[in-house]
């Protein structure tokens, strides 16, 4: 099974595409980020994000979506920026048919790491243990979708 891992923003969106090998065994595919520039028009930073995901898409064709839920915001502005972002990836996988599984920062953790309070370095490191890489992915974006991605997976293999 392909999965396709989102951790949504407005100006960095990263993305991390996961093959499952079987039970509790995964490999990344491809990862990285999209960006968008701050002195675009806002709806043309989402155009942008639903454009490349769904080029992303119709490359990888992956079996289901796994985009992290916003959970807490300092910055209120930002926070529905960034529900609309999320807005436009989750229309994007439904226009392409694609499943969507929703996952908060604490079940991304306890899935890694089984602790929910695991740090970003944490997180960045159980990334590359897993998914046997060389190096812990970069940019941070990038790395905090394939943890996404991984934790969709578990939760698909627990629910099977």
């Amino acid at each position: 099974m392909i999965i396709l891992g989102i951790d949504p923003g407005v100006a960095t969106t990263g993305y991390g595409v996961i093959r499952t090998e079987g039970n509790n065994k995964w490999s990344a595919i491809d990862y990285g980020c999209i960006l968008t520039s701050s002195k675009a028009v806002f709806s043309k930073r989402l155009s942008k994000i639903f454009n490349e995901l769904k080029i992303l898409i119709k490359k990888y064709k992956p079996e289901k979506i796994v985009v992290e839920k916003i959970y807490f915001a300092k910055n209120v502005k930002t926070a529905f920026q960034v529900g609309e972002a999320r807005g436009v990836i989750v229309l994007t996988a439904d226009l392409n048919n694609v499943p969507v599984c929703e996952l908060t920062p604490l079940q991304v953790k306890q899935a890694l790491t089984g602790y929910g309070q695991a740090s970003k370095q944490q997180i960045q490191k159980m990334v590359k243990l897993v998914l046997r890489l060389k190096e812990i992915p970069r940019p941070d974006d990038a790395a905090d979708a394939l943890a996404i991605a991984i934790a969709g997976a578990q939760m698909n293999n627990f629910l099977d």
